[in-house]
């Protein structure tokens, strides 16, 4: 069993635009359902009890889909967008001494990689697992670097297109200790103006914590734009 894992569901999605004009971007239908039901199915499937919310803009749309029918839910509101940090820390008192996994409330991927990056965390005693899969060129995302047994060496968030050397790009998913909080806590703005999780990964290394990379398995997509809700739409088929 998992005992917990947090959902973050406070943007907008402003890529989406007028889709989201009325409509939180998670409150999006695949397969005649909301985007995010989707997801909490999934980590219901994988043996999670309790899942925090972290809503935003129109959130009351989420709370009220899930208030009826769906058990273990719990929500959280982030008044201001600050960054990823910013938002899991909302979560520490849920959290409270239990691992946890964080998804971000636009990834859609198959239930194993929920019970597979706990069990890879778990395994080995790792402060954080994230969950990475192979791309080109990770600019668009998080760059991940690792050594051969695994261990993530180095985490650059959004880097510049074309100076990566590492093709592991960060997938959305993470798996964590609840020392994590304790680096939150001193995280400093990125270049970006936000508070990033990255970062926190990073201290953690820097502190000489061990991290330990995930490759996920099976169809994955970030619904971030139109173009990719066709796409999630097959995924979920």
């Amino acid at each position: 069993m998992i005992p917990k894992a947090m959902v973050l569901a406070a943007g907008r999605g402003t890529r989406m635009g007028e889709l989201t004009r009325d409509v939180p971007k998670p409150m999006l239908p695949l397969n005649g359902k909301p985007m995010i039901e989707h997801i909490v199915r999934r980590l219901q499937e994988a043996g999670v009890r309790e899942i925090l919310m972290v809503v935003g803009y129109r959130g009351d749309a989420i709370e009220e889909h899930f208030r009826v029918g769906f058990g273990g839910i719990s929500f959280v509101v982030q008044e201001v967008a600050e960054g990823t940090a910013a938002a899991v820390r909302l979560g520490r008192e849920f959290v409270g001494g239990d691992p946890f996994i964080l998804t971000y409330g636009d990834i859609i991927c198959a239930a194993a990689n929920y019970s597979g990056i706990f069990e890879t965390r778990e395994r080995c005693n790792a402060a954080a697992a994230p969950g990475v899969k192979y791309a080109d060129d990770p600019w668009q995302g998080a760059a991940v670097y690792c050594d051969e047994t695994g261990a993530v060496t180095k985490i650059v968030e959004k880097p510049p297109r074309g100076t990566s050397t590492t093709h592991w790009n960060s997938a959305g998913l993470y798996a964590f200790s609840p020392e994590i909080f304790d680096e939150i806590a001193t995280v400093r703005r990125s270049p970006r103006g936000e508070y990033e999780i990255t970062t926190a990964i990073e201290q953690l290394i820097e502190h000489g914590r061990p991290v330990r990379m995930f490759e996920m398995t099976g169809a994955w997509r970030d619904v971030g734009r139109p173009e990719d809700l066709a796409v999630a739409d097959e995924i979920l088929l």
